[in-house]
């Protein structure tokens, strides 16, 4: 229970600073993941939005088929791990915010 109007204003300001640290923290979210083969490489943000493909040899000796999968397998494991990071900040503002 808050005592005052002081320790009101300060509760509220310490949750928004709070706050501001996850955004920040997930703002600079970025996984590369680079494919087995070592031919795609991408990264991701927070949100799992490709922000980067990189291309090296290798590529021309795959089927579109192959290409295509090996994008979307690496795509996925770059978004499996930035989710993953993503809800580790979430959980520890929340136990905090708990505690």
């Amino acid at each position: 229970m808050v005592e005052t109007m002081d320790e009101l204003i300060a509760r509220v300001q310490k949750q928004l600073y709070r706050l501001t640290d996850l955004q920040d923290a997930t703002k600079a979210i970025l996984v590369t993941e680079t494919s087995e083969d070592g031919t795609v490489t991408v990264e991701v943000d927070a949100n799992a939005a490709l922000v980067g493909l990189s291309l090296a040899p290798g590529i021309e000796k795959m089927t579109p088929a192959e290409f295509e999968q090996t994008v979307v397998n690496t795509a996925r494991t770059a978004a499996h791990r930035a989710f993953a990071q993503r809800g580790e900040l979430i959980t520890a503002f929340n136990e905090e915010s708990a505690g």
